[in-house]
């Protein structure tokens, strides 16, 4: 059952509350709690703010997570089990429950995990929300990849480690360490004058290794990353612009139907009402 089917069955007190949180000025108030909290959020880690704003920090918290507590509440209500069939729902849900388990002894790890409900912005603008779809959307993608991508870095770290390992084992001395080498140089982060240089200065025709490397690793890899990630955007954008054309044809098409009928209608009472001014015409 759809989102919108489901909603026509639901009970007008319930769709009440449904339309409530979804009107544009709630939702903008839901946005200013969740910007306003990640900034208090992100004061806490200063120890002169807390000294001197501490308790003022302290409510502002409490009263952001009482609304999210008393939005969330709402909202299952309003669309009761359905609600949990969103995975945008139920990521809403899962953070601000964290903020509810207490944060003393072993839990104490989760008073850093509040900072999760700044990514509420996530599910509520729509923009972010397209973007997060688009990346969900490319992982498969992505994933054959990255597989390839570590084929090529395992390939290169055994032939790295073999040629460079005797003199340089801090870098290249184990397959572990020349992956991780060969991942600052794919970033191209101090690569020339931080590895390279200082291997070609021991291997003259070091470059001969690394130049490819870097051609295959850096130049075209990760560019077909952002390919990916583009094409599922695109592919997104097109769907979403199928789903709007095929409800405005939808629309047309009650629109046609509604507006033929009215004309039959219109059509039979002109007959009527010819019939009755013949009749007329007759008696007189």
């Amino acid at each position: 059952m759809d989102t919108e089917k489901y909603y026509n069955t639901l009970p007008l007190w319930r769709k009440k509350i449904v339309d409530f949180f979804q009107r544009k000025i709630v939702e903008q108030i839901i946005i200013a709690v969740i910007v306003i909290n990640a900034i208090t959020l992100g004061l806490e880690t200063s120890k002169t703010v807390m000294a001197n704003y501490g308790e003022i920090i302290f409510w502002l918290d409490k009263i952001a997570l009482t609304i999210f507590v008393i939005e969330i509440s709402f909202r299952i209500l309003g669309h009761g089990l359905h609600f949990f069939r969103d995975p945008w729902s139920i990521f809403d849900f899962i953070v601000v429950a964290i903020a509810l388990v207490p944060t003393s002894d072993q839990f104490s790890v989760l008073r850093s995990l509040r900072i999760l409900r700044v990514l509420r912005l996530l599910t509520i603008v729509p923009q972010m929300r397209k973007v997060v779809s688009a990346l969900l959307a490319a992982v498969p993608g992505l994933s054959s990849i990255i597989l390839v991508l570590l084929l090529i870095y395992y390939v290169f770290a055994v032939m790295a480690t073999n040629l460079f390992g005797a003199a340089f084992p801090e870098w290249f001395g184990t397959i572990g360490d020349s992956m991780y080498s060969l991942f600052q140089i794919m970033t191209l982060e101090s690569w020339s004058m931080g590895i390279v240089r200082p291997i070609m200065e021991e291997y003259p025709m070091a470059w001969m290794f690394f130049v490819p490397y870097i051609l295959i690793a850096t130049f075209t890899m990760l560019n077909l990353f952002i390919a990916i990630i583009v094409n599922a955007m695109q592919l997104q954008n097109e769907q979403e612009t199928e789903v709007t054309v095929a409800a405005v044809k939808e629309n047309t098409q009650r629109v046609d139907v509604n507006i033929s009928q009215k004309l039959d209608e219109m059509h039979e009472e002109m007959k009527e009402l010819r019939g009755l001014i013949h009749k007329v015409s007759q008696n007189k």
